[in-house]
């Protein structure tokens, strides 16, 4: 892992102007960095599916979180949105009537065979906690999800191939004059790890060898 100083750009939506998130994916790899949790009545000892409730809840939208981004067109920088943006795209795709409808896998035309029934923003002072399980703080986005297609639920179940929620829409950029430190993977660092592994090897190898 290493650390850099990214750019932080805050994004928001103007639905005046067609900025407004359109979607929530099911994915594999959520930006939000936590998984959601799945319900089953499982009562009985034994899973079955006719006891399961085939229901998710989890963070849709994290407040005040750099998520890291590299696109050809700008490079490196971290973006984030603020408890107001994220109030209101929960609003706004309320008012848009997304619920139903508008939910597919992995950010593809496949559509994810679910709909969304709960939705919140966690407020500590209004007395909406983050759901147990979960590490969501004031001004996060929640959802739960009902699942519908069997198919998509047996790959929740599985647990490594669907494991989150990830909005889809487009954003406004704002600059904002100022950087944030982020860590993420260093394929250098672990390709030197690697070289060095390899030399190490021979070594062991020549001195073998040489007795």
């Amino acid at each position: 892992m290493i650390k850099k100083r990214l750019p932080l750009i805050k994004l928001k939506i103007n639905p005046e102007n067609g900025s407004y998130v359109q979607q929530v994916s099911i994915v594999n790899d959520p930006a939000v960095m936590s998984s959601f949790i799945s319900f089953s009545n499982n009562i009985q000892s034994n899973f079955s599916a006719d006891s399961e409730r085939m229901e998710l809840i989890g963070i849709a939208m994290r407040c005040n979180t750099p998520i890291y981004r590299n696109s050809p067109e700008t490079g490196e920088y971290a973006c984030e949105f603020d408890a107001d943006t994220v109030r209101q795209i929960a609003q706004e795709y309320a008012k848009n009537g997304f619920f139903k409808n508008n939910m597919n896998l992995n950010h593809s035309d496949q559509l994810s065979g679910s709909y969304i029934f709960q939705s919140y923003i966690v407020s500590t002072a209004q007395n909406i906690p983050s759901p147990k399980g979960l590490d969501a703080k004031d001004g996060d986005w929640i959802i739960g999800v009902k699942v519908v297609d069997p198919a998509v639920w047996e790959e929740i179940k599985i647990g490594n191939s669907l494991s989150g929620f990830s909005i889809e829409g487009t954003f406004d950029f704002i600059d904002t004059d100022s950087t944030v430190s982020m860590y993420m993977q260093s394929q250098l660092s672990e390709l030197e790890t690697a070289l060095k592994e390899l030399e190490e090897l021979q070594s062991l190898k020549d001195n073998i060898s040489a007795a």
